[in-house]
């Protein structure tokens, strides 16, 4: 919704005011104060996707309207949100780079950083653009052996000078990135992710367009040069690699097995859970059996240990998604998962090796059933992953497990308005079983957005257009969005606790849910890593309230072996675990108590005094000293 504020006048000195007897306007520009203010543009593509990446003449079409939209945009409109300003300016950004623009380019650079507000991200983006051009301009190229040896030492220079403490996260998030990137995977992705779209709607959404200048960029800028870049990153990892020290260990709390504590009840709505990893902390419903049937009536069969709906809202009884014909290839799909969080850690192990080697061998026909496999592989272990986090320490936690189903396909499968209301419907049921059952905190690592859905549907080709989306979309999201909101606010005497999201962005601004939501009994939780500093990818905003390791935290898969995983998906749990210890201690405490504990313990990161880490030991201390004075 745009929202107009008040014309400024542009005064003049009175004199001349009078001899032109006029005044001069400035007009107000309107402004964005979320993401779904901003117009929509479509930018038909007459051929492939892959054409507009790959053929100078198409992508010059392309990118000509695509600049001028973006240009446009930014000049005509206030928009309040700074991820908005620097996804628009690093498209701007990649354009510039293709068109050798080099000042229009290292100028953007600059306009980014400044809107950056991580220190990690501010310092170190468009740094390989920055030596790129500094070589290019010492050498006169962008070829050959010459000017690569002075890319790789104006990059070195450049890397070596940043303070490795700040910037360690996010120089090996790159060097990750880069060392999957090749030309076929990128290619792969385009068939699996945008060709579809095209031939659906034989035109692409602003967003997609974005997509493909990046990819175009990384194709003709980028990869030239990944072997220089990677050498660079290798040793300058290598020569500065410092283990950070981790704070998380003397603020963390043990609850002793023989204290006399409360059973808690722990719901972990997530992607499923491999109960037989926490047979001794589980929740058991005992008027039920594993027969086929609903013994107790409750409308669920078997629900012995909590309860499952598969993609479509429909009630089964698998509290874990199936793997289905996946299953046979477990073995070499928990590699590929290992070697590509390794990459990404920066970590030299056989699975990262050998996952560099299948990458950079992969056919573009085989990248879609691998990112898919990839992606279930993601599903089938991630609630598990996170029930680990949530209950660790604490052997009063009893897991309830409620499993909702994520699509995992390239193509996700076209939003309606009635599964909308099948999904609004199944996030109420699942409340009500928490409320019967007792369960005192649930922890949500998972979300999506009404941008999500927009996409899905364009997706599909569904609409009539691009403003025929946007208004199906919106009506979708709400549905969604006020169901779920109905069902947590039901539930006022349970503490839910929601992942914030990993794409570096405002989640109100974006609408993001439940991360959005606000209620009284509803917190939101952000990631640092173990030593207190902001994680490159935690989304932020105004409903954060605090923040937890959600880097490399390392917990249980499914058959019990534990991998390290990252992202707001693990640091949600941690405060979970948090609340968990808390009513084990003093069941009588309400969420608003709770929550009001989590913040007065909470203190400052070492590294950004704006960042509140959550401190269980100092939160616990607080809850004991309550109970004292009581």
């Amino acid at each position: 919704m745009q929202r107009p504020i008040a014309a400024a006048i542009q005064t003049a000195a009175v004199a001349v005011l009078l001899a032109t007897a006029s005044s001069v306007f400035a007009q107000a520009k309107p402004r964005i104060a979320r993401l779904d203010d901003l117009p929509r543009y479509t930018y038909a593509v007459p051929g492939t996707a892959a054409d507009v990446v790959t053929n100078a003449v198409v992508f010059q079409v392309f990118a000509d309207k695509a600049r001028a939209d973006i240009a446009g945009d930014l000049d005509k409109y206030l928009i309040d949100d700074k991820t908005t300003l620097k996804r628009l300016k690093s498209a701007l950004l990649g354009l510039s780079q293709l068109a050798g623009k080099d000042d229009e380019t290292l100028k953007l650079i600059e306009e980014i950083r400044a809107l950056e507000d991580k220190p990690g991200l501010k310092l170190t983006t468009g740094v390989v653009s920055e030596a790129r051009i500094e070589a290019k301009r010492k050498t006169g190229s962008t070829t050959g052996d010459v000017f690569r040896a002075a890319f790789r030492e104006v990059l070195s220079r450049k890397v070596n000078s940043l303070p490795w403490a700040t910037v360690q996260n996010e120089i090996r998030e790159l060097k990750g990135n880069i060392e999957i990137r090749s030309a076929s995977l990128l290619l792969g992705i385009i068939s699996s992710q945008i060709e579809p779209v095209v031939q659906a709607n034989k035109s692409l959404s602003r967003e997609l367009a974005e997509q493909l200048i990046s990819m175009r960029s990384a194709l003709m800028i980028q990869l030239p040069l990944k072997e220089d870049i990677l050498n660079v990153l290798e040793a300058v990892t290598l020569a500065k690699r410092v283990d950070k020290k981790d704070i998380w260990a003397d603020r963390s709390v043990t609850l002793p097995a023989k204290a006399p504590l409360n059973n808690v009840v722990v719901g972990i709505w997530d992607s499923g859970v491999d109960t037989a990893i926490f047979k001794n902390q589980l929740f058991t419903n005992p008027r039920e059996k594993a027969n086929g049937k609903d013994d107790d009536n409750n409308g669920f069969v078997d629900d012995v240990n909590g309860i499952a709906f598969d993609l479509h809202a429909n009630r089964v009884p698998e509290l874990l998604v199936p793997l289905g014909e996946a299953a046979k290839r477990t073995a070499d799909l928990k590699a590929d998962m290992k070697g590509l969080l390794d990459l990404r850690a920066s970590i030299d192990s056989p699975e990262a090796s050998a996952l560099k080697k299948k990458l950079a061998a992969i056919e573009p026909a085989k990248v879609k059933s691998f990112m898919e496999d990839l992606g279930l592989f993601g599903n089938y272990s991630h609630g598990t992953h996170v029930a680990g986090i949530a209950v660790a320490g604490n052997p009063f936690a009893r897991v309830l497990t409620a499993r909702i189903t994520f699509d995992y396909h390239a193509i996700p499968e076209k939003p309606t308005v009635e599964q909308a209301q099948k999904n609004a419907a199944a996030a109420q049921a699942t409340v009500d079983y928490f409320k019967a059952n007792n369960v005192r905190v649930v922890n949500m690592s998972w979300g999506g957005s009404l941008k999500d859905v927009e996409e899905a549907l364009e997706a599909n080709g569904a609409g009539k257009d691009a403003k025929d989306r946007a208004g199906m979309a919106r009506e979708i999201f709400q549905i969604e969005k006020l169901g779920l909101t109905k069902a947590l606010a039901s539930a006022p005497g349970i503490l839910f606790i929601a992942a914030a999201g990993n794409s570096n962005n405002d989640a109100e601004f974006d609408e993001m849910i439940p991360s959005a939501i606000r209620l009284p009994n509803l917190i939101t939780v952000a990631a640092v890593d173990k030593a207190g500093d902001q994680a490159p990818f935690t989304s932020f905003g105004p409903t954060v309230i605090g923040y937890a390791n959600g880097y490399e935290v390392e917990s249980y898969i499914p058959g019990g072996e534990k991998m390290k995983f990252s992202g707001t998906s693990m640091a949600a749990p941690q405060t979970a675990n948090l609340a968990g210890k808390l009513y084990a201690i003093d069941p009588s405490l309400t969420p608003g108590e709770t929550i009001s504990l989590i913040r007065r313990g909470s203190d400052a990161s070492p590294s950004d005094p704006r960042i509140k880490l959550i401190n269980p030991k100092r939160t616990v201390e607080l809850l004991d000293q309550r109970m004292a004075e009581k």
